[in-house]
């Protein structure tokens, strides 16, 4: 468990307390003075204010260089509060500009320097050397932990940029995809309503079917539209391609390309096919496409089987291989997730945009996708879409 900031410094100082009350049972052994009140409570005051010291680093290192003085002057074991000033200087130096740290550092060295000069018989080039020394030392210590400190924080600053750059890109990528699905629904609205009104006077049934396209691809046609605009929000697409979007019906293509590559896959379909929107379709056939390429790049030689299902009200797929290639697995992109989108590290290293991808598609229609590990060996990708209910059923339940 960690600690929270505050708590850690409240028991350092504590600590720090402690270690000064044991050295001034010591002071009369050490032919100093033996500590009265007036010295127990400086004690305390230089010790317990390090429990602020990462609030109010300044004020509390120039409260602490007081008490010490002060301590100092009255003739006390100066060894005795000697720990707390020079963690006051470090956290400075830690926290603060240079500037600021180099006058408590030079602080530190003036006290130290008046210890030196008030007690009788000390060795004035050692106390020289150890308030240029000591002061010196947790400067450069400060300053390096300040300068890491600040470098781990651009670092994430970046690589949450760069995360929020790359599920931009991501999304640009799928609306431009849903723009040719959008764009094909419009094309069968055109035909369907030119049909029907060719035929409205003389083939009523053939209009009433054109009829019911027309409103089935203009609903879907309104979904892509809405999750396009949920994708790029302010962001602009600059046109789109003029191949179609692949579907299911090119699943055993991508298949029949990936065994060309060297990996043995089984295809299964289960279930009752039946006409899907073509963006749910898009949607299977890319995170298949992105699971295959995953085994293809990073387990070479492996068997892998992808798994359809047409469900009630939903369609699941399954990509699967059993991990006997010879391809490194680290960096390939699969992580370990479940819910909605995939949970997973999502740094360079690990192959992020594909899971980006993965999750953004899912999310999209509202869908969940797991990816990870398999108990038995390998790696497996399973997704979740929920389906609209074909037009025939939903006439069939009204009728009912």
């Amino acid at each position: 468990m960690r600690l929270h900031p505050l708590a850690a410094d409240g028991l350092i100082a504590a600590a720090l307390t402690t270690v000064a009350a044991l050295l001034g049972t010591e002071a009369a052994a050490q032919g100093w003075p033996a500590l009265d009140p007036l010295a127990w409570t400086l004690v305390a005051c230089v010790n317990l204010p390090l429990a602020l010291r990462t609030r109010a680093p300044v004020t509390v290192c120039l409260a602490v260089h007081a008490c010490w003085a002060v301590y100092v002057t009255l003739g006390e074991w100066p060894v005795v509060n000697s720990f707390g000033p020079m963690l006051a200087v470090y956290t400075v130096a830690s926290l603060r500009p240079t500037r600021t740290a180099a006058a408590c550092a030079a602080l530190l060295a003036g006290v130290w320097i008046h210890a030196g000069l008030i007690t009788d018989g000390a060795a004035m080039p050692s106390v020289l050397g150890q308030a240029v020394g000591f002061p010196l030392v947790l400067w450069r210590f400060g300053y390096v932990a300040r300068r890491t400190a600040e470098l781990t924080r651009q670092l994430r600053a970046e690589q949450a940029e760069r995360a929020r750059r790359e599920v931009a890109e991501e999304r640009v990528r799928i609306a431009r995809e849903l723009h040719d699905v959008v764009a094909h629904h419009i094309a069968v609205i055109n035909v369907q309503a030119g049909l029907a009104r060719f035929v409205f006077t003389s083939d009523a049934r053939t209009a009433r079917d054109s009829l019911d396209t027309i409103e089935g691809a203009s609903g879907e046609a309104l979904a892509e539209l809405r999750r396009m605009l949920g994708l790029l929000r302010a962001d602009g697409v600059q046109g789109a391609e003029n191949t179609p979007a692949p579907g299911l019906d090119q699943l055993e293509e991508m298949v029949a390309r990936v065994r060309a590559g060297g990996v043995g896959v089984d295809l299964t379909v289960t279930g009752e096919p039946r006409p899907l929107p073509p963006g749910v379709q898009l949607c299977v056939y890319r995170i298949v496409q992105e699971a295959l390429t995953n085994v293809l790049k990073h387990a070479p030689g492996s068997r892998a089987a992808v798994e359809l299902a047409y469900r009630a009200g939903e369609v699941t797929v399954s990509v699967t291989d059993d991990g006997t290639g010879d391809g490194n697995r680290e960096g390939n992109g699969h992580g370990n997730g479940d819910g909605e989108g995939v949970e997973s590290d999502t740094s360079p290293q690990r192959g992020g945009h594909g899971l980006i991808g993965m999750r953004e598609r899912a999310k999209l229609y509202g869908g969940t996708i797991a990816v990870g590990p398999r108990s038995e060996g390998g790696f497996g990708v399973h997704l979740t879409l929920p389906t609209p209910v074909p037009a025939a059923r939903r006439k069939d339940a009204v009728t009912e």
